[in-house]
């Protein structure tokens, strides 16, 4: 790789980057679904196939893309379509006890009506101990979107039960690697959260990293190698307009964006030492937010908006720390090894997740902000890169499983998974998308 200026990574930074040198493999735009852990406590619940009326899309039905969704979050268990005693689409063909037989507290029914060239679904979800009605919604969608729609309603199911908005609608971006004859073929890729629908939106024989969505989906920030060096682009996903906003002597790292989208967290070594800056998208002007002899990096704004959280080696190894405002002094909140990085924090004010290293392997851990209990999440061992989804319930992150680089979700707790392989070859750095209104 050839380098426009020279420059020398800090230890703590180049983890990250040897992580996506070093993986092999060919990647294709695709991602398979695999679940690989239940949770004991998922709540029964049927999504009884729907009633069809006129010609459907070819391709997965629309219960059965909520079917799986619901099972993905790890909160619910679903009952396989073979084991119903009977399949309604009204209220009134719904016999409240032939549920509770087969233990379950929730029933979705519903009917698909095809009109030209939208698909418009009615459906009712019902509470069978009180065998009351708790949802009942039409919605539509153009037939070759059936997927939006069916996310559509799984996010209105979700609520429903929970009160809390669902993340089915939400999107994923991470890096693919495609390495063939010593040649090197990075892929930036978005797809629905189950891994369908992707699309590549950036191609480069360097190194592609550290996805950031804007709070508001329409854009992307990244880091790429293209010019040699490391430097930060933001790209627009419909346009595919691309600028580059951080292309200092250095390194230029770790985009992160703030709350209301103006401005880009980062790491900048362009003074000498990497400390953490905020740039305004629209001035560009940047402001130092850290100023120690030690390496400050990979930072992220708290649910508030105010504080950040970052990783810094200033206690002797990287450790997560929290600025509760620029300029203040920094609080440590990982002590249980020496090794805990690249912080996420979740929607909630709660819990911040990170990379956690116990002996020799690398997991994923959160720290309960108001207790400072520790809890490690994934049993796996080379674990990295989380993200949080946008309602607080789940995590994405990065990990090996039987040798191939898969992308894993797990529900906040740890008690439920599902992977995302990648159908051949190598997938790493996700983030999860905001969720757009």
């Amino acid at each position: 790789m050839k380098q426009k200026s020279s420059f020398r990574l800090p230890t703590i930074i180049i983890a990250a980057i040897a992580v996506m040198l070093a993986a092999a493999g060919s990647a294709q735009a695709e991602l398979l679904i695999r679940i690989t852990e239940g949770a004991d406590s998922a709540i029964p619940v049927s999504v009884v196939p729907f009633a069809e009326n006129g010609s459907m899309p070819v391709g997965d039905k629309l219960s059965s893309i909520v079917q799986a969704d619901l099972a993905m979050s790890g909160e619910f268990r679903p009952l396989p379509p073979e084991k119903m005693l009977s399949l309604p689409s009204k209220r009134s063909d719904v016999y409240f006890r032939d549920w509770r037989l087969l233990g379950q507290r929730y029933v979705l029914v519903g009917e698909l009506t095809r009109n030209g060239d939208r698909v418009e679904a009615r459906y009712e979800l019902f509470d069978v101990n009180r065998e009351e009605r708790i949802l009942g919604e039409t919605a539509g969608a153009p037939a070759s979107n059936i997927r939006s729609l069916a996310h559509h309603v799984s996010d209105k199911v979700y609520e429903a039960i929970t009160g809390v908005p669902g993340a089915f609608s939400t999107k994923l971006a991470y890096v693919t690697l495609e390495r063939e004859n010593g040649k090197s073929r990075y892929r930036l890729q978005v797809s629905d959260i189950d891994g369908k629908r992707a699309r590549i939106r950036l191609e480069s024989k360097e190194p592609i990293l550290s996805p950031a969505w804007s709070p508001d989906g329409k854009k992307l920030a990244y880091v790429s190698f293209e010019t040699g060096k490391p430097a930060i682009f933001v790209h627009e996903l419909s346009s595919g307009q691309r600028t580059k906003v951080a292309d200092f002597p250095g390194l230029n790292s770790a985009p992160a964006w703030s709350p209301d989208g103006q401005s880009l967290l980062m790491t900048l070594s362009k003074d000498g030492n990497a400390e953490i800056y905020e740039m305004n998208l629209q001035s560009r002007k940047v402001t130092k937010l850290s100023n120690h002899w030690a390496i400050d990096t990979e930072a992220a704004w708290d649910s508030a908006g105010k504080g950040i959280f970052f990783t810094s080696d200033r206690s002797g190894g990287p450790q997560i720390y929290y600025m509760a405002k620029p300029g203040a002094e920094p609080r440590r909140i990982t002590f249980g090894s020496r090794y805990n990085a690249r912080p996420r924090p979740d929607s909630t004010g709660k819990y911040v997740y990170y990379v956690h290293q116990r002996d020799r392997a690398f997991t994923i851990a959160r720290t309960n902000l108001e207790n400072d209990e520790e809890t490690v999440l994934t049993r796996t061992e080379s674990d990295e890169s989380p993200s949080v989804s946008p309602n607080g319930r789940m995590l994405i992150y990065a990990t090996k499983q039987s040798g191939e680089s898969v992308l894993t979700v797990i529900s906040a707790d740890g008690g439920a998974a599902y992977s995302l392989p990648a159908s051949e070859g190598d997938v790493r750095d996700p983030a999860w998308g905001p969720i757009v209104r």
